[in-house]
This record gives C-alpha cells, structure tokens and sequence, in this order.
C-alpha cells in the first residue's frame, strides 16, 4: 500500500477507540492527534485503561470500535504496513534472555524490517544512543534490569520509527539512569512523535508537551503543558482532583 507523506498530516490519528470486554467498558471513545515533534505523557491511576490503550494504538489489542491511522495507514485494515512505523516498549518488554545484546537487536531490527546494508550503522547507533557500548556482547539474560531496560528502549527505536509508544519507560532504573532516558525522550521528540504512559507526574513535566489523564476507562484531560502552566495550574492537584470518582472532562488546551 502507498502512502503519501505530508508535514500537515499526523504521524497518529485516533478516532473514537474503544475497547469492551464483556460489558466492561476498558476504553471508551479514546481519541488522539499526535505530530512530529509532540511528546504526550498518558497518566492515570491503576486500572485507568492507559496499558489497554496503548496495545491497540500499536496493534497488539484489536480495539471493539473506532480507527487508528499511523501516518495515514488504517492500523486495522492495514497492520503490517503501519507498524513498520511504530517503535513499541511494552510494560514486560519481550527480551531473549539467552541472545547477546547484539544478537537481540539485529533481530528486532530483520522483524522490522530494516535493510541489512542499514543494519550495522543502526546498531551502532542506537547502541550509542542507549549506552550499550560496553555490552553488546553480554548475555541479556546476565544484564542489571536497568540495562534490559536499556535494551528494550533500543530495539524500539532501532528502525527509526515515526510514532514511539513506551509503556513506563523508566521502570526499574536508578535516578541517573532515569535522567538519561528523559535527555534521550527529548532528542527523540524533536523527530518522532512520542507518547508514553507513566504513574510519575514529574516525568511529564519533566520531557512532555502534552499531556492526557485517564480515568475509568475515559480522557477527563487533554491539554498542553504550556497552557496549563500559563493557567498556573498545578498537574498534582489537576491529577487527583480528576481521578476522584466520576468526572467530565476538561476542555483540550495547546
């Protein structure tokens, strides 16, 4: 299938997404524009719908109702050609224990597709980019989990993708290993679009230009950081005063 690039067009487009199980509504009407050079940090409490919704923004969960476009591809109609421009860090990232760093990620870079002239300056590249220097060698299976960690970031971005969706990317690392991924989510946003999902308010201040809060299953806020800072608005305060009980939700703001 073609597809035709413009800078107008986003690099995510999601309509309505909705997700049941049973009469459990997990996600419902979950919708979302995101370009180039937008970094979204997606919050809520436990429970909120925010794994869910990042499953079927990457394609790993089929959503029960409404579209997502990945650069103006139908991820429904269309999954293998659109996730060629998706980069995804699940929650439990799939780490081959028994390959070496190098092995793991010339790997995910063949199951995405990239050409093998390509591969080599990829590698050393997005080895660089996530300090694995000193490791590509290693067993993953022996690495601290701040280096798998490392790793799975790595065979996310190895392709180059247009659209990164990280699922608590700093899990598990140490205060200087979290300031490293936060530079790096920065650097990545000024090419990529990005949107992670967090329980730490302050990695979003931190690295976003926008940010969602979810509750129930619902966006209860969609707004630019900002606009909300313009507003002096505190995101602790909006986070628990919108995550109590059953709220509308607030008006987007850029």
């Amino acid at each position: 299938m073609a597809v035709i690039e413009t800078s107008a067009m986003p690099a995510m487009a999601v309509h309505n997404l909705s997700r049941r199980f049973g009469r459990h509504n997990a996600v419902h009407e979950y919708s979302l524009q995101l370009h180039r050079g937008d970094i979204l940090g997606l919050l809520g409490p436990n429970g909120a719908g925010k794994s869910t919704t990042m499953r079927m923004l990457t394609g790993n969960l089929a959503p029960s109702s409404g579209s997502v476009r990945i650069c103006g591809v139908d991820l429904v109609a269309y999954p293998l050609e659109a996730k060629r421009y998706i980069g995804y860090l699940p929650e439990m990232p799939p780490l081959y224990r028994e390959l070496t760093v190098d092995e793991y990620l010339r790997f995910a870079a063949r199951l995405h597709g990239m050409d093998s002239a390509a591969l080599p300056a990829a590698l050393d590249e997005v080895k660089q980019r996530c300090e694995l220097n000193a490791v590509g060698k290693r067993l993953i299976g022996v690495l601290s989990k701040g280096f798998q960690q490392r790793v799975a970031l790595a065979q996310a971005i190895i392709h180059q993708p247009e659209v990164i969706v990280m699922d608590e990317p700093t899990a598990g690392l140490d205060p200087n290993q979290i300031q490293h991924v936060r530079a790096l989510i920065r650097e990545l946003g000024r090419s990529h679009a990005i949107i992670f999902s967090t329980h730490a308010l302050s990695e979003v201040e931190a690295v976003c230009s926008h940010v969602q809060i979810m509750h129930h299953g619902r966006l209860v806020l969609d707004a630019g950081l900002g606009a909300l800072k313009q507003q002096s608005e505190n995101l602790e305060t909006l986070f628990g005063q919108l995550t109590m009980g059953d709220r509308p939700m607030r008006e987007a703001t850029r």
